[in-house]
């Protein structure tokens, strides 16, 4: 498959069928910067993503919150970064493929990839670039509220308007509770945080800032179950080791247990693994022919997993598959500040 530059991704929507020079597998922050470079290089390019929206964990856990190592940027907040990043992108035409599942990975008669979705599409490119991240991440439930997941109990904050006037519980003590705790609060009627010890895995700044705003620390209890009709009405929290109860008014909680990570189908497509990470050698190529993979999915010497590093990684990897796309084409393309407007 050679670089078709001024041809469109080739669509057979009858079949489902999509023809392209790269598909990117995973719509995060690694994978969207590299949709941009795919089309900076001349190459067709989609991007096939489980979620329904661009942005992988920034836009399902974190959207509000600020990202302080993106350079060039001293703070940017998670949804202005994809927002940005797909803004990137869109001169080029990318397909996306959003809310579908990369199943199946095989090859055709002439060795270029070709992978199903779970949704039927069927993607023949010349080379793969996997940038799944941790893959698919599952949350962690919260027992007590199961029965009103939708109803009041959510997992993740999209909107933090949409909790204004609320009382709001949040369950946990990471990085996510606190962050989510720390936006809701100027919005909120309330803003209450509950963790099962004293201990907390959050930044200690962003604990401290927390407790500045007047936000309610619960410490060494446990949300025991959740009281309403048809939405959530008031929580009953119990201390884990007095077993007193307390009951709170609460329109909204949030469940920010974590979550688990999962590789999914990727698992079973013959590529070396390394702690549920896709080993990579320097040019991002998997063991794999023509299937490549960047950011926090990989795993070789020395890996440091920032969104920084993911870029740089992408990067390297959709140089390398344009080589290999077109044996004439070279690895350094020259710099965007070379190229006409």
């Amino acid at each position: 498959m050679s670089v078709l530059s001024d041809m469109p991704v080739t669509k057979d929507e009858s079949s489902h069928r999509i023809e392209t020079d790269v598909l990117i597998i995973g719509a995060g922050p690694a994978g969207l910067y590299g949709t941009y470079y795919a089309g900076f290089r001349g190459l067709r390019v989609a991007v096939m993503d489980v979620l329904p929206q661009c942005g992988g964990q920034i836009s399902a856990m974190y959207p509000e919150k600020p990202i302080f190592d993106i350079a060039g940027f001293p703070s940017v907040r998670g949804r202005d970064l994809v927002d940005n990043l797909v803004a990137q992108a869109e001169p080029y035409g990318p397909v996306h493929l959003l809310g579908q599942r990369a199943a199946e990975l095989s090859h055709d008669a002439d060795g270029l990839p070709v992978v199903r979705s779970d949704q039927g599409t069927e993607v023949h490119a010349g080379a793969v670039v996997i940038t799944g991240g941790v893959g698919t991440f599952t949350p962690r439930p919260l027992p007590a509220g199961e029965a009103f997941l939708g109803r009041g109990q959510i997992y993740f904050v999209a909107q933090p308007a949409d909790h204004t006037d609320r009382d709001v519980v949040i369950v946990g003590g990471g990085d996510s509770a606190f962050d989510w705790a720390v936006t809701l609060a100027p919005v909120a009627r309330s803003v209450t945080l509950v963790h099962r010890t004293d201990r907390f895995r959050a930044h200690r700044a962003t604990v401290e800032k927390a407790r500045d705003l007047g936000i309610e620390i619960l410490t060494d209890s446990e949300v025991s179950v959740l009281h309403g009709t048809s939405h959530v009405e008031h929580v009953e929290i119990r201390h884990r080791l007095d077993r007193t109860t307390r009951l709170l008014a609460a329109q909204t909680v949030v469940a920010a247990l974590g979550f688990k990570a999962d590789l999914g189908p990727l698992q079973h497509w013959g590529l070396t693994l390394r702690a549920r990470r896709i080993a990579v050698d320097t040019r991002m190529a998997t063991n794999i022919p023509r299937v490549y993979a960047a950011g926090d999915i990989t795993d070789y010497p020395g890996k440091v997993r920032l969104i920084s590093v993911g870029f740089g990684e992408v990067a390297t990897a959709v140089n390398n598959a344009a080589t290999v796309i077109d044996p004439e084409a070279q690895l350094f393309p020259g710099h965007s500040t070379e190229k006409e407007n």
